[in-house]
């Protein structure tokens, strides 16, 4: 049942990517094969220009094994891992880097170092996470948030995750998203608490004119299938139609894009938006396609 596919980097973000770039990026606990090697990748591309964050030796050692000359860049030179984080959210703040890169950390301590007041990394809005998945290379994306950061977010945390991936969608080309608020019914009953929020976000994505068709409660076959919204007679905007697809809690979205991964072959290219600069947010287990699929997901985040 795992597919063999082979995973496609899309074509939509590179070239979007290649536009903006190459940006400064702060490569947080650099000295790792797989994050040295997208950072290779994305270097070649003129997507980013890095900044090593890590123990120098291990950066240095790693750099040398997959054979690229990082003598033109900078390297901040730090041996406790924990506090590589610190470092990238400082030269965040500090408008040295556009986008920060997630190396050999564990997310919960980067994101945590995040949140430190005396970076000024966070706004006025709540940072959270989203997926851009494609199949093949010249797909058009589904988006899925947030599966990563926001374990069981209030409704009006929800607001905030729809207002981020709004405006990423924005700038992959897609300026009024049609935006599933998912649950598993498409009628609202009080036994599925989901089913209810996803009523009320639907009401207030109305009344806040944010520029997205926004519907809920909807199944995820409802979601995404004309042919299920037809059988079961939902006749709506998005039905069928969906862009985004906004899950009710964490485990549901890291599910849905781990079955896409491992089930269909498909690229899931990960970051964090909300904050003062977009930070590529991948699984240990994800490939360098992924990544490099990221690290340009975050360019076109960027305000640039």
């Amino acid at each position: 049942m795992l597919s063999s596919s082979k995973i496609q980097c899309p074509n939509n973000l590179l070239n979007l990517a290649k536009i903006k770039g190459p940006l400064n990026a702060g490569i947080i606990s650099a000295g790792n094969d797989l994050a040295m090697k997208s950072a290779y990748e994305a270097t070649k591309m003129s997507l980013i220009k890095p900044i090593f964050i890590g123990d120098k030796k291990e950066i240095e050692n790693v750099a040398s094994i997959i054979k690229w000359d990082i003598s033109p860049y900078e390297i901040i030179d730090e041996k406790d891992n924990d506090n590589t984080a610190l470092h990238g959210g400082k030269i965040a703040s500090e408008n040295k880097a556009q986008i920060l890169i997630k190396g050999n950390i564990h997310t919960d301590i980067l994101m945590r170092a995040m949140l430190k007041k005396d970076l000024n990394f966070i706004g006025s809005r709540r940072l959270s996470h989203l997926w851009h998945m494609t199949i093949k290379s010249n797909d058009k994306p589904l988006f899925i948030t947030d599966g990563a950061l926001n374990v069981a977010p209030r409704i009006e945390v929800k607001m905030h995750i729809l207002r981020n991936v709004v405006d990423f969608a924005s700038k992959v080309g897609i300026k009024k998203p049609k935006v599933a608020v998912l649950s598993g019914t498409e009628d609202p009953i009080e036994s599925l608490p989901s089913s209810i929020e996803a009523e009320k976000i639907t009401e207030l994505a109305r009344n806040e004119n944010i520029p997205a068709t926004v519907y809920g409660p909807l199944a995820f076959d409802n979601a995404v299938s004309l042919k299920a919204a037809e059988i079961k007679k939902i006749h709506n905007e998005v039905a069928g139609r969906a862009d985004v697809i906004l899950v009710p809690n964490l485990e549901t979205g890291n599910s849905l894009v781990k079955m896409m991964i491992y089930f269909m072959g498909a690229c899931a290219a990960g970051i964090v938006v909300g904050g003062k600069v977009p930070v590529v947010v991948t699984s240990r287990a994800d490939d360098e396609v992924s990544r490099l699929a990221s690290i340009a997901a975050a360019i076109v985040a960027t305000n640039k």
